[in-house]
This record gives structure tokens, sequence and C-alpha cells, in this order.
């Protein structure tokens, strides 16, 4: 069992590759560091994917938010870099991230980042009585 964080992403098969659908996953303890200060900041981070062939295997995910404990980084930078890992890992149709940071000095953020493939077409909404 690894209890050390990594920054591999592992993926499995997708099995529904015929078919669009969503995974969510919601990890609440995020944690980085401040670029400028050092001290933690602290996010929850949100991500939503409609896959392709493959999906992110969650305990890598969860070792690979891990790796950036004891990094600096600024919110902005950070949320982009593990879009980019993620859609580079498992190479999605459509995906989001949302991060938000908890409360630095009286100020919220939040960065929302996208990746959408250029031959994937969003399906129209249902919308049920």
């Amino acid at each position: 069992m690894n209890t050390r964080p990594s920054t591999d992403l592992e993926t499995f098969s997708n099995p529904n590759p015929e078919r669009d659908y969503t995974i969510r996953i919601d990890t609440p303890e995020f944690t980085c560091l401040c670029p400028k200060t050092g001290q933690p900041d602290f996010a929850t981070l949100s991500l939503e994917y409609v896959p392709e062939a493959s999906c992110i295997e969650l305990k890598s995910f969860k070792l690979y938010t891990w790796s950036y404990r004891d990094k600096g980084a600024f919110h902005e930078a950070v949320s982009n870099q593990i879009l980019a890992d993620l859609v580079a890992a498992c190479e999605p149709r459509f995906m989001r991230l949302t991060a938000e940071f908890n409360v630095r000095g009286g100020v919220y953020t939040t960065v929302v980042v996208e990746h959408k493939a250029d031959n994937w077409q969003a399906s129209t909404p249902i919308q049920l009585p």
C-alpha cells in the first residue's frame, strides 16, 4: 500500500466509451503552499469530466493531489497544472476543474479551468418536467 505522495496518475479503461457520462470527484482536503509566504493554502477541488477511452483511478488521484502539499504555487498556476496533468493522463472528451481556495487575508479565490477535445460536442441538456 502506497502511503507517499506521487505525481503518477493511473487510469483504467472506460467501461462505457460509447456513451457520454459525467464523473465527478470532490477533494475537500487539497493543500499547497503560498509561494510568497510559505504558509499553507487549503482548497476544495471539484473535478468533472466526460471520459473518452480511460478514467482516472481514484487512489492515484488522491496521491497526486497529496504531492502538492509541500509545493509553493499560485492558485491560478496550480489549478492549470492539475488540469493539464489530468488531461494528459486520460485525454477526456471534456474536463472542468474548480478549485475553491479558503480565505487568505480576507480574500477567497476560485479558479475554474476547462479542457474540451477538438472533436467532441456536448449533447443538448434535457429538461424534465
